[in-house]
């Protein structure tokens, strides 16, 4: 029982044991006179329902029950009722009966309310909370608090791993109650003005939707214009990405002396455009129409080609599960580059010992400017790899894209994000999907090379666009 005193201060009483407790710092407003505050646990018989599980098949008798998923704001969804083995005393102590207000314990839902206003009595499974009144004519108007508090996200029990709204914390919340003649006014008010609060979050969910798939939709478009070569200007003092590839050939020239490179990356495809507008690509003495290939033109002073005739793709060498360690170098599968492709970081709990990387590390390992891909699972996902920390990537999974030859990275982080890209290995593939990327496959897609600055301009760009669009 809670009571106001002469100065205003708030007071609960326990019955059980006489015991008085200020609880100013409980009372969240003031309420006026005539109105108090009270345990919904004072007003209400609290129970829940029966734990659902294999064991439940035997002992009782059938009954129907009904769960979270049942159970919306203010109605219920009864198509798809369970049914477990109840027994007499569980069914009288785990079932709802018409006027019972019930209450949603765990999941995103909780908190949810609705009462049961039906002619039968209902069982209930353990996440549902039944709350019996013990005052006339109050589900209703409990109802609509509920709904404020659940808005006002008043609810969660604190210090859980998951969202929800325990028992205790159920009982222990304070709601203010009017008198009965003005609480009947409030509920009725309310009863006309909640179906359009309702359509307005049902509206309100529709634009955020659109408003989601235009950005989306928006990023995808600006993305599209950026690797088409329309973004930004062509400038002629900066050059043309054949003069680009030229330097690229003369280093690998210069590799190949020093015996860092295989004479055979020599042999590179040239795509060209002829006068007929068709598009050729031309290997060591082997020439073909590649028309069919191009999805799109590009501006005169960028080039198509092959991703393995500019970058470099390795995997890794294998590490076998018994390999992993709880501490040592980081080890990073495609759920973890994935992470990192997105988030720039990642929790990590898998590593592998340092002389295992030391081992592997004569073999290659990824440098400042190279990029990590998603092989399997999401593919395509791209890391760009910014800082010398070492860590080591699992084969078949991701792959390492070399950029020895200092392509700005974030443009091609860019262009793997790209449709252009993703169309590429979903041609190959049964349905919307394809198992796994592969270094054979990701040599031979295409990519539209832009001059050198042109490529950081166009990357400076989409952040600029990329930062407007957030505000």
């Amino acid at each position: 029982m809670v009571l106001p005193n002469s100065l205003s201060s708030y007071y609960e009483k326990f019955l059980a044991t006489g015991e008085v407790k200020c609880i100013d710092d409980e009372i969240p407003f003031e309420i006026p006179n005539g109105w108090e505050w009270e345990r919904i646990g004072n007003i209400f018989n609290h129970t829940s329902g029966k734990q659902q599980s294999s064991s439940n098949k035997s002992g009782g008798t059938p009954q129907k029950f009904i769960t979270t998923s049942n159970l919306y704001w203010g109605y219920f969804v009864l198509d798809n009722v369970k049914v477990m083995n109840f027994t007499e005393d569980e069914i009288k102590s785990c079932s709802a009966t018409k006027g019972d207000l019930l209450v949603c314990e765990g999941g995103a839902g909780y908190g949810r309310s609705a009462i049961w206003n039906y002619d039968y009595d209902i069982c209930l499974q353990n996440h549902v909370h039944r709350l019996r009144p013990l005052v006339d004519g109050i589900c209703e108007y409990v109802f609509y608090f509920m709904y404020l508090q659940k808005e006002s996200n008043n609810l969660a029990s604190v210090g859980t791993a998951m969202p929800g709204l325990s028992a205790n914390k159920l009982k222990s919340l304070l709601i203010p109650l009017p008198p009965t003649a003005v609480k009947n006014d409030i509920t009725d008010i309310l009863k006309k003005v909640f179906p359009i609060v309702e359509k307005y979050d049902k509206v309100q969910e529709k634009l955020n939707l659109l408003n989601s798939s235009l950005y989306d939709a928006l990023k995808k478009s600006i993305l599209q214009e950026a690797i088409q070569g329309r973004l930004v200007p062509q400038f002629v003092d900066e050059g043309t990405a054949q003069e680009l590839l030229e330097q690229i050939r003369q280093e690998k020239q210069k590799l190949v002396k020093e015996g860092k490179l295989k004479k055979s990356a020599l042999t590179d495809s040239v795509i060209y455009k002829g006068d007929d507008n068709k598009y050729f690509e031309k290997v060591g003495k082997t020439e073909q129409d590649i028309t069919d290939e191009i999805p799109f033109e590009i501006p005169d002073d960028w080039k198509w080609c092959r991703i393995g005739s500019v970058l470099n793709i390795w995997s890794a060498r294998r590490v076998h599960e018994r390999d992993w360690r709880s501490s040592g170098i980081p080890f990073y599968r495609a759920r973890e580059i994935g992470k990192m492709a997105d988030w720039g970081h990642v929790d990590n709990d898998l590593f592998i010992e340092q002389s295992l990387y030391d081992e592997f590390s004569k073999s290659g390992v990824p440098q400042i400017g190279d990029l990590m891909m998603t092989a399997v699972g999401t593919l395509g996902k791209t890391y760009v790899v910014e800082t010398n920390n070492p860590f080591y990537y699992k084969d078949g999974s991701v792959l390492c894209i070399g950029n020895p030859f200092r392509l700005n990275p974030y443009y091609l982080k860019l262009f793997f994000k790209s449709s252009a890209f993703a169309n590429q290995y979903l041609s190959e593939s049964d349905g919307t999907t394809v198992a796994t990327l592969t270094m054979v496959r990701l040599n031979r897609y295409l990519i539209p090379v832009p001059p050198l600055k042109e490529q950081t301009r166009i990357v400076e760009k989409i952040k600029t666009v990329t930062s407007i669009m957030r505000e």
